[in-house]
């Protein structure tokens, strides 16, 4: 560690940021599974206010004989064994489009997604809330996650991106503040990303639509609040598995050990 470097004993992640973070990580799992469920039962993305089985749906996870597939316009890519066509543990062939071990339930029931995804999702807007008004409470954003006007240079921005391919630069970032891409990326889930989920959430509802018609209109329609929902489930689902593995490159007991007890930053020495 450089000489003019210290660990300062202020938490590198506040209190409120550790608590949502688990309760946040727990709701996702639960919705990711739950929705995929609700998925099974029409397993077909549209844009526009309608959608059935008669019209053209830009995506769509199928079965056709004794095979699976996964159909993007006019692209079909076969899935077999993973989605659409596939075998439980008992060796018996399913024809949902997703596997059981990755919705709740494992089997397939409409009625027990729902319950699963509204109550999590309840639990999930509410967190993302408090979490908004605690940090802006606390001042974690505009410390954490101001964007300094340097930042904003393509320059600085591109030598960030470049910083995230070298490992060793990312083993040495464990306890330093939110470089630019960190900061561009948290702002994009937590401001965009997570509200997105809930709004179009409820722009899917009928009874959201016939009493709040204008947010269905802001996404297009019904079908495509739908498409908009699954595209963004799918980004967070990319932001996830990046996250991990950023996390297990910089050190993972070190990383999940700061999230639990606080962790400390680095400060100059004066």
């Amino acid at each position: 560690m450089p000489k003019d470097v210290l660990i300062s004993k202020h938490p590198r992640h506040r209190l409120a940021t550790r608590l949502w973070h688990g309760i946040n990580a727990l709701c996702l799992l639960v919705l990711l599974m739950s929705g995929l469920t609700i998925f099974n039962a029409h397993p077909r993305l549209y844009w526009g206010e309608y959608g059935a089985n008669d019209d053209y749906a830009w995506m769509a996870i199928g079965s056709s004989g004794r095979s699976g597939y996964l159909r993007l316009g006019d692209t079909r890519i076969e899935t077999t064994g993973f989605l659409g066509n596939w075998q439980d543990s008992e060796g018996r062939t399913r024809t949902w489009a997703f596997p059981g071990w990755a919705t709740i339930p494992s089997s397939y029931s409409l009625a027990d997604g729902r319950r699963w995804h509204f109550f999590f999702a309840w639990i999930f807007a509410i967190g993302l809330t408090l979490f908004m008004i605690r940090s802006l409470w606390n001042r974690h954003i505009q410390k954490d996650l101001n964007m300094r006007k340097d930042e904003w240079r393509p320059s600085h921005i591109w030598r960030s991106l470049r910083d995230h391919t070298r490992i060793s630069v990312i083993r040495q970032s464990w306890s330093e503040d939110y470089n630019v891409i960190q900061k561009l990326t948290y702002i994009g889930v937590i401001f965009i990303l997570l509200p997105l989920m809930i709004f179009t959430g409820l722009a899917m509802s009928p009874a959201m639509d016939a009493n709040w018609p204008l947010l269905t209109d802001l996404f297009g329609g019904r079908q495509s609040a739908r498409s908009v929902h699954f595209l963004t489930a799918a980004l967070l689902v990319l932001f996830f598995l990046i996250h991990m593995v950023m996390v297990l490159l910089s050190g993972p007991v070190r990383q999940v050990k700061a999230m639990i007890l606080g962790g400390a930053r680095k400060e100059p020495s004066t």
